[in-house]
């Protein structure tokens, strides 16, 4: 069997949906060039440019919202927030308006969002870079949680979530 690792495994799912799917795309802050602060990005900002790989500010309610704009009307965007510390300042974004759009249209809306993001104290990282919150989003109706703590579960779930017509929060561990 091939032995990757985990950053190897998110470049590959990401990079192969991309391929897959011309409504799939990335957004968050260091995405491009710098292929996020932990290089899970790397060259993809070279590979499919400005347009599918989107370097957004520092604003976290900003770009949940936009990326769920995005998947309402068709996209399936992949939103990075480089830790779950900050997607507390997109509490609103996420919890009241993503997780529960589908429901607040009978069903019909699709909302296709897959939030990438990182928790843990493993690295770290100091207090607004280390926390595991991952237990507030799973007590949340309409959104999916997924923690994969392996590169094979991590390729595959991954790509499992870009595919999903249900916003899914995907922790790195």
């Amino acid at each position: 069997m091939r032995k990757i690792t985990y950053t190897e495994a998110v470049a590959e799912a990401i990079k192969e949906e991309m391929i897959r799917d011309e409504k799939v795309f990335l957004m968050g802050e260091d995405v491009g060039l710098h292929g996020n602060v932990f290089g899970c990005c790397k060259n993809l900002y070279h590979e499919f440019g400005a347009e599918r790989v989107r370097n957004t500010p520092i604003s976290e309610s900003a770009v949940i919202g936009s990326g769920m704009g995005a998947a309402i009307t068709g996209m399936r965007p992949i939103v990075e927030l480089m830790f779950v510390d900050f997607a507390l300042c997109a509490m609103d974004q996420i919890l009241n308006q993503v997780a529960k759009v589908r429901y607040m249209f009978g069903g019909k809306a699709k909302v296709p969002l897959t939030i990438r993001t990182q928790q843990g104290a493993y690295l770290q990282n100091a207090a607004q870079h280390s926390q595991s919150l991952e237990a507030i989003f799973m007590h949340v109706p309409g959104l999916k949680v997924v923690m994969p703590s392996s590169p094979y579960e991590v390729k595959g779930l991954l790509k499992t979530a870009i595919r999903d017509d249900n916003p899914v929060m995907f922790f790195r561990t």
